[in-house]
């Protein structure tokens, strides 16, 4: 008798539960591969702020840390990528 082999991430929940980011992150985040000390940005291709969420939860899991508080808007979080941030989203 065999054990059933383990079902592969069906979608970016279960990606992020395995400790990848999701597609959402992942582009976020390689935003800031290609900026001055990594700095990653607060809007948007489409000029629409980041969702919260994203930059919470990717500061939680490690992949980015806040840089320096906004005096002109302080419930912006302003981040940079990480080492482990530029692990979780080498190609």
């Amino acid at each position: 008798m065999s054990v059933p082999a383990e079902p592969q991430a069906a979608n970016d929940q279960d990606m992020a539960a395995a400790g990848a980011p999701t597609e959402g992150q992942r582009k976020w985040l390689r935003r800031g591969l290609s900026e001055p000390g990594g700095k990653l940005p607060l809007f948007d291709d489409f000029g629409q702020k980041i969702n919260e969420r994203t930059v919470r939860s990717c500061v939680d899991k490690g992949w980015a840390e806040p840089w320096f508080n906004n005096p002109l808007k302080p419930d912006w979080v302003v981040c940079k990528l990480t080492d482990t941030g530029r692990q979780a989203v080498a190609d």
